[in-house]
């Protein structure tokens, strides 16, 4: 039976000061898929009610926790219930919250990282592959038109056998100990009870080793890593060293670093060859550069046709004309977009095809904890490399 209505949205998390569940909100909302009816927006009941009035909610459908969430939306029809929840809080509460969600049969959108253990990550896969749902991971940055022209043009094979990538994330805002004044955002990432092992590698290092093997397909299989936190008393890291090894051959060399004065979202990729070498920008996200031996730098500019005709999927994820900044909100709506259809298929009883496929899911949020989890282990180590848990 086909879906002629929005989806509904329900959303834990997001609630006052929160940064990253307004994104999750404006971008869900921007292509007029889908809409928020309910959720448990902060873990102070008073707090949840009063954002769910600022959002013209249905109080009845504001929930105090999580739980009482559940309960009440399975409670309803299909079709009057949410569709999905996203989930927006602070990484120690995604696992909880994603397995008892898909329990009741919901399908479910995840902030990253997905868990606090690899063991937690495998449980959810095991419960998404078992229930069949749709389960969507916000790594947004795959999201970029200009990301998919990258990694299309790997899978063409226009730049040949990869021998190198090099890929970095940094910022400076935790450069001084922020989280000792309260600031809510640097008061949990530098928790190690709510963020988890990793501190910069966990918020934004598995950003970068997403980006890495999401545009070339390749795997990363060791790691040499150092990690250390420059702020005195600052319980988890703040910067992020590792050299990699792909199971290609390819070798890699990632850096995070949330301790670099001037630095804002300095997320950047460079994809070294055989054929050819690109390079992309998170800051300067409309344009792919393009290196050839013996031949003028090429600069594709995101929206003009010859990406259209060279890329579907960056032509699918192209909501500007060229000329136009397109960025950061579109790219976590390119995401939305692709889980709504695909939810929208499971709904249906359908296959969603490829395009409407390509967004992170369980199998990403698996390989980031992973991926954490062994830059931990290798920091510690006294040997050269370490092998990427399995």
């Amino acid at each position: 039976m086909a879906v002629n209505r929005k989806l509904k949205m329900g959303m834990v998390g997001g609630g006052p000061g929160a940064f990253i569940g307004e994104v999750h909100r404006k971008a869900a909302r921007m292509d007029g898929q889908i809409e928020l009816v309910a959720g448990a927006f902060d873990i102070d009941p008073k707090k949840s009610k009063a954002t769910g009035k600022e959002l013209y909610l249905d109080p009845k459908r504001v929930y105090g926790d999580y739980e009482e969430m559940i309960a009440a939306e399975a409670a309803l029809p299909p079709g009057e219930r949410i569709d999905f929840v996203a989930i927006t809080t602070p990484n120690n509460w995604h696992f909880p919250i994603a397995r008892d969600f898909l329990k009741a049969g919901f399908h479910v959108m995840c902030e990253k990282p997905m868990t606090l253990t690899s063991q937690q990550a495998k449980e959810l896969q095991k419960l998404v592959k078992k229930s069949k749902l749709v389960f969507g991971l916000m790594h947004n940055y795959t999201g970029y038109p200009m990301v998919k022209l990258a990694k299309d043009m790997v899978t063409k094979n226009d730049v040949g056998k990869i021998r190198k990538v090099v890929v970095q994330y940094p910022q400076g805002w935790l450069a001084t100990a922020l989280e000792k004044t309260g600031q809510m955002q640097a008061s949990w990432r530098t928790d190690p009870k709510q963020s988890g092992a990793g501190g910069c590698v966990g918020d934004i290092g598995t950003h970068a080793a997403n980006l890495a093997e999401y545009i070339t397909g390749l795997k990363i299989t060791h790691i040499c890593a150092e990690l250390t936190s420059f702020v005195p008393g600052r319980l988890l890291d703040d910067d992020c060293n590792c050299l990699l090894k792909f199971d290609s051959g390819a070798k890699g060399v990632l850096h995070a670093s949330q301790i670099s004065h001037g630095e804002e979202n300095n997320l950047a990729i460079w994809v070294h060859g055989e054929k050819a070498s690109l390079e992309w920008h998170q800051e300067h996200p409309n344009y792919l550069y393009v290196r050839r031996p013996s031949k003028p730098e090429e600069v594709w500019k995101r929206g003009n046709d010859y990406v259209a005709a060279y890329s579907k999927a960056a032509a699918r994820n192209t909501r500007l004309p060229s000329g136009h900044p397109e960025a950061f909100f579109e790219a976590f709506a390119n995401n939305y977009a692709n889980f709504a259809e695909t939810v929208k298929c499971a709904i249906e009883g359908k296959k969603a095809e490829a395009l409407a496929l390509d967004f992170p899911g369980v199998d990403e949020g698996v390989r980031g904890m992973l991926f954490i989890e062994t830059v931990v282990a290798s920091s510690k180590s006294a040997k050269k490399w370490t092998a990427l848990k399995k």
